[in-house]
């Protein structure tokens, strides 16, 4: 694992550090239940430009959280999936969508982004 980690000595922390950019946890959201290519991402996460949404992706694989398998065929196709590391974080990321649905709501404010409840 490739973060700063080790400055830590709290858990909360750490995982801050591994999923805390800017659209790191939208990222790891929507590979939850697939496989997806750069350009779906960018449909899912229209706010982010393509290099935050590289750069937020990079981090990701550093941190062994996203694997990115590259096909050998032009024009190029790259894809994103959750590692195992990275599908362990889905009960976290759960417990925050329902935290923050039950925060709008109780703020009447109606949930209006690209993420749903998984089935």
């Amino acid at each position: 694992m490739n973060c700063n980690c080790t400055e830590y000595n709290c858990p909360v922390g750490a995982t801050l550090d591994l999923i805390g950019g800017k659209y790191k946890s939208l990222i790891l959201w929507h590979l939850m239940s697939t496989t997806l290519r750069f350009g779906e991402l960018r449909r899912l996460i229209p706010q982010a430009t393509p290099k935050m949404l590289t750069q937020q992706l990079r981090e990701l694989e550093e941190a062994n959280l996203v694997i990115r398998t590259v096909y050998p065929v032009v024009p190029p196709k790259v894809e994103y999936q959750l590692s195992e590391l990275g599908a362990s974080i889905k009960p976290i990321l759960v417990a925050m969508y329902a935290w923050g649905a039950g925060y709008l709501k109780d703020n009447g404010k109606e949930i209006s982004c690209s993420m749903a409840m998984p089935s």
